[in-house]
């Protein structure tokens, strides 16, 4: 059963500590988990490692948590709008595995079914293949991707009820769904809970069962890059 506290804080009491593995959803700074990245920064816990598209920006969402050095590797597709990312990686101080963007949302989709690993053509005959096991299928190479599973799934809806189930807004349902099936334990911030029944069943995008805690968040929603055209 889904338990709803009054804030970010609240929801991560007693779980949060060193060397967990969390999943961030969010693209870019669109549908980021603002209130979970900000309690984990105040919390202080470290050698983290951050599955997440990318790592946000120099001062706001996953951004932050570079400031304290929090964060020991990113699982990650894109990471190229943070200077503190890059000099922190140049100086060896933090550990990345770069994942193309459509092999991350299936190595999470497949951690969250259950699936230890699968073939994929993408990123053979690159440096994205080292190390890994090549197979051939119908006269094409493959190369194996695993599962990924995560201690924490922290994201942010638009919506749920008090049942957990979720309704995502647009793009900013982006990795969520998917990162909720694929940890022990999800948090879910939200813009608004409502009374059981009154989401329609067939709007809902994941089901209340991976909801484990819930609480209503306020949101800045900074947009991370400003682009301005000259009116006539």
């Amino acid at each position: 059963m889904v338990k709803i506290y009054n804030n970010a804080d609240e929801a991560l009491s007693g779980i949060l500590h060193d060397d967990l593995t969390i999943m961030a959803g969010g693209f870019g700074l669109c549908g980021i988990p603002e209130n979970s990245i900000k309690s984990i920064y105040d919390s202080g816990v470290k050698n983290l490692t951050i599955i997440s598209n990318n790592c946000g920006i120099d001062d706001f969402g996953l951004g932050i948590l570079l400031e304290r050095h929090q964060i020991k590797k990113m699982l990650s597709s894109y990471v190229g709008e943070n200077k503190t990312f890059e000099q922190q990686y140049l100086n060896k101080e933090i550990e990345i595995e770069f994942n193309p963007q459509g092999t991350l949302a299936e190595r999470i989709r497949a951690g969250g079914a259950g699936i230890a690993g699968f073939y994929t053509k993408t990123g053979v005959g690159t440096i994205v293949a080292e190390g890994k096991e090549h197979k051939v299928f119908n006269d094409e190479t493959y190369i194996l991707e695993t599962g990924l599973f995560a201690d924490i799934a922290i994201i942010k809806a638009h919506k749920a009820d008090k049942a957990g189930n979720l309704v995502f807004r647009k793009t900013a349902r982006n990795f969520s769904p998917i990162m909720a099936t694929a940890a022990k334990i999800t948090i879910v911030e939200v813009e608004e809970i409502v009374e059981i029944g009154e989401i329609d069943p067939d709007y809902i995008h994941t089901p209340g069962i991976f909801t484990h805690r819930l609480f209503k968040g306020s949101f800045e929603k900074r947009i991370e890059r400003h682009t301005y055209s000259e009116r006539a």
